[in-house]
């Protein structure tokens, strides 16, 4: 029995500083429960009735309240005793299981919580109920069997595991299936990102899976023998060797003339073979095809598996012919992987030993399968070889990979076409509209072997020569959406007649038929913009399915593309694109179909003389801003609140895109229309202020605003800023943090507005502060803290001098080292660039007058932050950040050294100093020369990338 003796404070535990307990958040809906704890640990009695209720309370509330106080109950130090006592009582399959995933859960989280000398009762206890439960549950089992996993891969004194539990197990025949399930799955724990065993750790523990590897393909082998064709445990083996085979410990030598090799390949030629066999089965040469990827170090197993694949065709027609779906994606699966693992080989010699290109033909062969989800398992290798063949851009190469690549066309056609019985346009969201929007990603990767001018006109010829079924020519059409734009428009007659043909089609044809036909013309607009004739037969065309529902939002992306490739010849087309602006919500369109009509239309917009656009620009705001006044009208007589993000981000578009060019001196003709529509942005934000959604929209649409016109917008400056500060105080929506950067940017060059725009800075930092130093408040506002330092980095960008005199930079420093610890992508990056450009102000001498007082402001805020600094963000790259964060961290580190080498070379020595050495179970992290190898190399960089390089190096130590 495990017994562990512990001192708890506090309602509940939780997960704190190693070795320690936090008292945990007393939930209200669990508060009765909770208290049970108050005295001390919770009864066995009391522990069973809460997971009796989460399995079985009719009431979901109860079955919740249960949740979270099992929640709790795992977290705090009680859970290991009561685990334990609970697995010894084996009073019924739930309450064995919840102990044996908590005692999992706790190995794996908080294996820091128990001292080192109940390390080994821990593992005796764990063995012994593995043991006893073997026959209860396999889901039981297996939870233990993670726990001994993870315990063996933490517990450092633990030496020889393998060959332990082999010595201990191996002669026991009802043991058997508890062994293998534990060195099954203590391979795939190795690199579990719920264990933080650190590089050395993990070098150490596979170099003794790896000795240890043949000893367990031998005791598999053993078993196999003795248990026959006993389906349960060949499916226990091959899922044990293909765990193996995962961890790339196996010799390959050793295994090429293996009998389980054999053994598998038998089981997948045997038509009787079951489901869950055939896919244990499946799994384990896949994974052995996946561990030889380097063929040439592992050529005796290479050709073992080559030859053994091969053997599998005539299995796989005898699967299609009994219509056996899950066996013939498993042999695809095996087929892909062939390909996949052999793919280098057969470029660099195809048709000869190992480049034979008959596994292209076994990929060919299942792309032939009716079913297109068979063929969509290949498509990564088709991606693979395209991308080979591309960089080598051998055209001897191409010659022999051509055929392939066009048999695999034309059975991707024949995939994506929609059954006879099709009604209606073809759907786009569900799983077959899914796999046709791969297959034409597919065909744009691999069009350049086959020749897009040549497959282009074959396909057209197919439709011209022949008059094939409406799925036919739908699907014939689509593949040629899919490679129209990479068709060379210039002088290509092709290009133009089916354009001609396409708008002459008559109304009558199937409704999908029109509407790839729609998606097709879109494409083509770079064939209309060199062909303007046809702008007004193509308009024409794309209008009358404009006013047809099924087809409308298809059109308007197609005329979208028009405006966008065409905006010159579409200038004279302008008041048409107005007046269909005018009746948008006339059109059956979705919501973003209407967007790219406006985002075309303004487009279009900014082609026309300046003098034209105010008016043009005006007329086309006016629905958008009549409807906004009409919602506040409603709102102020009524109360009736409905809902302005439509309109809103209609507006946000057309500003965006209205980008005409403005000489200097010019006044932006824009700005007449954006003051006189900013009333109406300023009294919706105020109507919905409460409402952060709406707010986001209202921000959006005013930064596009601002951006429209730059520093035309200065009237705006001075409102604007007063009602984002004034609604902050009260609803500290992060989109005004966003907004306020945007100004930064635009203004904080003029000498000014540099004091306003600090006024503004400070004033929603104090909000933001009280907001982000709450309980995890940085973890639960992500968003703030991004949008905080963009603001930030804004104002370092523009007027660094400014920000670094004021008294607010300090803290604004401290909320960044708070930050530097914090794993989300967004808000990193941004707080990372802010302390990275902070720096960097006072290391780049770019002659500006004002350098030398920059350098000597950074100078004394890292004399007071610097050493923090550094130690936090070793802290935080070591335990808390994911690896794509380092490059980030990498820059930080190397303007601070650039910026001071010497006084940084003492920071990183005493950060490094405060590093753990050992884990909780004993084995060294990191050694002293570790330690000063990387000071070393750090220090002595002569590049960023070279920090980069050994800070990944480096925190692969604590992983």
């Amino acid at each position: 029995m495990l017994c562990v003796c512990v001192c708890v404070c506090g309602e509940g535990g939780g997960r704190g500083a190693r070795g320690t307990v936090r008292p945990a958040v007393c939930l209200t809906a669990s508060l009765c429960l909770t208290r049970a704890m108050e005295g001390g640990k919770p009864s066995l009695a009391l522990v069973y009735q809460a997971v009796q209720a989460l399995y079985h309370d009719p009431d979901p509330a109860g079955k919740e309240r249960a949740s979270l106080w099992l929640g709790e109950l795992q977290r705090s130090m009680y859970a290991w005793e009561v685990s334990d006592q609970l697995l010894q009582l084996k009073q019924d399959v739930e309450s064995c299981y919840f102990a044996a995933q908590t005692m999992k859960m706790k190995i794996q989280t908080s294996f820091y919580e128990l001292p080192p000398e109940t390390h080994n009762a821990l593992r005796d206890s764990l063995l012994t109920h593995i043991q006893n439960l073997k026959d209860l549950s396999p889901i039981i089992v297996t939870q233990l069997a993670l726990a001994i996993a993870d315990l063996a891969l933490q517990m450092a004194s633990w030496k020889g595991c393998v060959h332990t539990l082999i010595e201990k197990y191996n002669n026991d025949i009802s043991s058997m299936l508890f062994l293998i399930e534990i060195l099954t799955v203590l391979p795939e724990e190795v690199h579990s990102r719920s264990l933080r065993i650190g590089a050395n750790r993990r070098t150490e523990i596979i170099e003794d899976l790896a000795y240890y590897s043949s000893t367990v393909v031998t005791l598999l082998t053993t078993c196999v023998e003795k248990t026959g064709n006993d389906e349960k445990m060949l499916i226990k083996v091959f899922r044990c060797l293909g765990s193996w085979f995962n961890l790339g410990v196996l010799d390959s030598n050793f295994m090429a003339s293996n009998q389980l090799l054999m053994v598998l390949f038998q089981v997948l030629q045997r038509d009787e073979t079951s489901t869950n066999l055939h896919e244990a089965s499946s799994d384990c040469v896949c994974s052995a095809l996946y561990a030889i990827e380097n063929v040439e170090t592992n050529v005796a197993l290479a050709l073992q598996l080559f030859q053994g694949v091969l053997t599998l065709e005539t299995a796989y027609h005898m699967a299609v012919a009994r219509e056996d779906l899950d066996k013939v994606l498993n042999y695809c699966r095996i087929f892909t992987e062939l390909c996949e693992t052999f793919l280098e080989t057969t470029v660099r010699s195809p048709g000869q030993g190992m480049g034979d290109l008959r596994t292209l033909e076994l990929l060919l062969i299942c792309a032939g399968h009716p079913q297109y989800e068979v063929v969509e398992i290949s498509f990564n290798f088709w991606y693979r070889l395209g991308e080979h063949l591309y960089k080598i851009n051998d055209p001897t190469l191409h010659a022999i990979f051509r055929p392939y690549i066009q048999r695999l066309l034309h059975c991707l056609a024949r995939h994506c076409q929609l059954d006879p019985d099709h009604e209606g346009i073809p759907e786009d969201t569900d799983d077959f509209g899914e796999f046709r929007m791969r297959v034409s990603d597919l065909v744009k990767d691999v069009i350049f072997l086959v020749g897009s001018v040549e497959c282009f006109a074959q396909l057209y010829s197919t439709l011209k020569d022949g008059n094939p079924p409406w799925e036919v020519t739908e699907a014939v059409l689509f593949i040629m959406a899919s490679i129209a734009k990479s068709v060379d428009p210039e002088n290509n007659p092709t290009l133009t007649e089916v354009l001609q043909q396409i708008v002459l089609l008559p109304e009558s044809v199937h409704m999908a038929v029109r509407y790839t036909s729609i998606e097709l013309v879109g494409e083509m607009s770079e064939v209309v913009d060199r062909n303007p004739r046809f702008l007004d037969s193509v308009l024409n065309y794309l209008m009358k399915g404009l006013r047809e529902k099924p087809l409308a939002s298809a059109a308007a992306k197609a005329i979208h593309n028009i405006c966008s490739v065409c905006r010159d010849h579409m200038a004279q087309h302008f008041h048409g694109l107005l007046d269909i602006a005018r009746s948008l919500d006339s059109f059956a369109l979705s919501t973003e179909a209407a967007v790219g009509l406006l985002k075309g239309t303004a487009l279009v917009l900014a082609r026309l003389p300046l003098e034209k656009i105010a008016e043009c620009l005006s007329d086309l705001c006016a629905v958008q801003v009549i409807a906004l006044k009409k919602l506040l009208t409603e709102q102020s007589t009524n109360g009736k609140s409905a809902d302005p993000t439509v309109w809103l981000d209609r507006l946000a578009v057309i500003f965006r895109h209205t980008n005409p060019i403005v000489e200097n001196g010019q006044t932006h003709p824009c700005q007449k229309v954006i003051q006189e529509i900013w009333p109406v942005l300023s009294e919706t934000l105020n109507t919905h202020q409460a409402d952060n959604r709406i707010v986001e929209r209202c921000c959006r649409c005013l930064r596009f605003a601002v951006r429209c016109v730059g520093k035309g917008s200065a009237s705006l400056l001075q409102p604007l800023v007063t009602q984002m500060v004034g609604v902050y105080q009260v609803y500290p929506h992060s989109c005004f943090l966003y907004l306020g950067s945007i100004l930064v940017d635009e203004y904080g060059m003029e000498e000014g507005c540099r004091q306003g725009l600090l006024d503004m800075l400070q004033a929603l930092c104090m909000p933001t502060f009280q907001l982000l130093e709450q309980p995890n408040g940085l973890r639960n506002h992500p968003d703030t803290v991004d949008d905080l330092f963009r603001l930030a980095t804004r104002f370092v960008q523009r007027s660094p001098v400014t920000l670094l005199s004021s008294s607010i930079i300090i803290h604004i420093i401290q909320c960044a080292i708070a930050a530097t610890s914090l794993d989300h992508r967004d808000a990193n990056c941004s707080v990372m660039k802010f302390v990275r450009d902070l720096i960097h102000t006072g290391v780049a001498n770019d002659h500006e007058e004002d350098f030398e007082v920059r350098k000597r402001l950074i100078g004394q805020a890292m004399e007071q932050h610097g050493q923090q600094l550094v130690t936090q963000l070793m802290h935080s790259c070591c335990f808390c950040l994911p690896p794509y964060t380092l490059p980030d961290v990498a820059e930080v580190l190397w303007e601070i050294m650039v910026f001071d080498r010497p006084t940084f070379c003492r920071w990183l020595e005493s950060a490094l100093k405060g590093l753990p050495k050992e884990t909780s179970g004993g084995a060294v992290t990191v050694t002293h020369k570790q330690l000063t190898d990387f000071h070393k190399q750090v220090t002595s960089a002569e590049e960023c990338k070279q920090v980069c390089w050994a800070i990944r190096e480096f925190t692969r130590l604590f992983r």
